[in-house]
């Protein structure tokens, strides 16, 4: 019998899921739709969740040439995750999944092989290779997150699109259309008046006049991740010398810059060193 484990990495934008064997061998990847429930939903998060691993558990059963793969560990990383109340809702997906009649699965499952997490804390352990660090995450939302050899964690950021997420994509976007709006109202906020966002945007949707943008952006079924995929727009802009548009992208990289060194003086010492 081939036992599996399932690693699921959920955000604002997408989910995947991996499925792998204990030889570290990829059996089966998939992507969903967005998971973080905070945004979606708890029913769109978890329908999320669960197409993503069907597609994975089926693609590993085929390879297996079995009915069923038997998965015996489960780590959830997901956005938003990170209060007692949180992990609550995501224990829930976890029940559900197990009484699931969709998915290839034969579950053997204990309690300290069911992990739920932020996906702050998978994205330190991807990217460093060991769950000690800092990881910055700059997506659909924005968290820098850092733990040290003694557990102690520090966390910026993370506050959703309402409250914060500077130095996101949803960051940028929002920023550019604002100063296009401004630009197009005469009302700049600095001395950096000119700017082609306004021109951009209205060629991006094909629009016969910018003032029609507000039939894009409150649409039904437009949000966060619709908003946040706008972003290249401004980064375009900046990369070809627009200034309004360099100074949204510098301050994002110093909002960035000072949230991580404001984790690192949290959780490490002067003399130690960390991989970010």
């Amino acid at each position: 019998m081939t036992s599996c484990v399932i690693g699921i990495d959920g955000g604002a934008s997408k989910t995947l899921c991996v499925v792998i064997n204990h030889q570290g061998q990829v059996l089966g990847r998939a992507e969903a739709d967005a998971s973080n429930y905070h945004t979606v939903g708890i029913k769109t998060a978890f329908a999320s969740i669960e197409s993503a691993i069907r597609q994975a558990t089926q693609q590993a059963s085929a390879k297996l040439s079995m009915e069923s793969v038997t998965v015996e560990a489960i780590c959830l990383g997901l956005a938003g995750v990170g209060r007692p109340r949180d992990r609550e809702v995501v224990q829930g997906f976890v029940e559900q999944l197990l009484s699931s009649q969709t998915i290839p699965v034969t579950w053997a499952l204990l309690p300290s092989t069911v992990v739920i997490c932020d996906d702050a804390l998978i994205a330190l352990v991807g990217g460093v290779g060991k769950p000690v660090g800092v990881v910055a995450i700059a997506g659909t939302g924005s968290i820098v997150f850092g733990r040290n050899a003694q557990g102690n964690t520090k966390r910026v950021g993370g506050w959703g699109h309402i409250l914060g997420d500077v130095g996101s994509a949803y960051h940028i976007a929002i920023s550019g259309l604002r100063a296009a709006i401004n630009a197009y109202d005469g009302c700049a906020v600095t001395s950096l008046t000119a700017t082609s966002l306004q021109e951009r945007f209205t060629t991006h949707f094909n629009l016969s006049n910018f003032n029609y943008i507000t039939d894009i952006i409150y649409q039904p079924g437009w949000g966060v991740k619709e908003i946040a995929s706008l972003a290249p727009i401004v980064d375009q802009a900046a990369a070809e010398g627009d200034q309004v548009a360099i100074s949204i992208i510098e301050d994002t990289v110093n909002q960035l810059a000072k949230a991580t060194q404001v984790v690192i003086e949290s959780v490490f010492t002067p003399d130690s060193e960390c991989e970010v």
